[in-house]
């Protein structure tokens, strides 16, 4: 069966279940799953349950995709994502944002979990994504293509979509949150990165180095959806403190700095235009 396939059979799982058809997704990363739970009418499907879904065993990634109404909008959520790292195929982690984009979810926004590598940047931070360098060895458009999902060779010079870079920034201000901005890169992990990776990655650009993000921004703007993606800076890259870096530190920062990064996040895609 081929992908086209697949990912029709599971959105026909997913529209069989719900009464509207969301216009909107949310891929949330660590610490950000709970706002999920401020969607109203809401329905959960667990990733389990949805045909050729892949299936989180991230601590922090609760593995459910929830439809509901947030503002004028219908959202799709997505409660945490797969990997590379936990050994999927690039087909497989890419798969529920080719979904979510089916669906009928023509503007996504991508959240994770970064750290932190260029000045000005702190734990506790948010960035808009203006950019990224792909440092995972290979790329989700590999192999066959399906013109009727996208072209052979997209162009990647506004992945980040700048009118939804400036919504953004207009939201962030309206609540006085100082949202900062930067490259990202994604490393394949699941280790974390050596400080002479993370001074390479300075050298290269880079603002934020993480292990996700890339791989679905890359997938959905293949499709045509307009993407936006934002980091929480939960740690120091490797290197430039003297503390060692941990999952726990991760979930921690982020989890301190969840209740700004939810209010951002709600009024970005409340005040979206219809």
């Amino acid at each position: 069966m081929t992908l086209p396939h697949l990912i029709q059979e599971s959105v026909e799982f997913i529209v069989n279940k719900i009464s509207k058809r969301p216009t909107i997704g949310l891929i949330l990363g660590s610490g950000l799953g709970a706002f999920a739970e401020t969607l109203e009418e809401r329905v959960i499907l667990p990733y389990g349950e949805l045909p050729h879904f892949p299936v989180s065993h991230v601590a922090g990634h609760a593995g459910n995709l929830v439809i509901g109404r947030l503002g004028p909008h219908t959202v799709a959520v997505m409660q945490g994502r797969v990997h590379f790292y936990e050994g999927h195929a690039m087909e497989t982690v890419v798969f529920p944002a080719r979904v979510l984009v089916s669906l009928g979810c023509a503007r996504l926004v991508i959240t994770n979990a970064a750290g932190g590598l260029a000045p000005g940047l702190a734990p506790g931070d948010l960035a808009l994504i203006t950019d990224h360098i792909n440092m995972l060895g290979t790329n989700p458009l590999r192999g066959p293509n399906f013109e009727d999902l996208g072209p052979r060779f997209p162009d990647m010079s506004a992945l980040y979509d700048p009118a939804l870079r400036e919504h953004a920034r207009a939201a962030a201000a309206r609540l006085g949150v100082n949202l900062k901005e930067g490259v990202y890169a994604a490393m394949l992990g699941p280790s974390y990165e050596t400080p002479a990776e993370v001074r390479m990655m300075g050298i290269l650009g880079a603002s934020m180095v993480g292990m996700s993000t890339v791989p679905e921004a890359i997938a959905a703007h293949h499709m045509g959806a307009r993407v936006l993606g934002i980091s929480c800076v939960s740690n120091f890259a490797a290197g430039i403190s003297p503390q060692p870096l941990s999952h726990r530190e991760v979930q921690e920062t982020a989890d301190a700095i969840s209740a700004t990064f939810k209010a951002l996040v709600k009024e970005i895609v409340v005040s979206l235009p219809a």
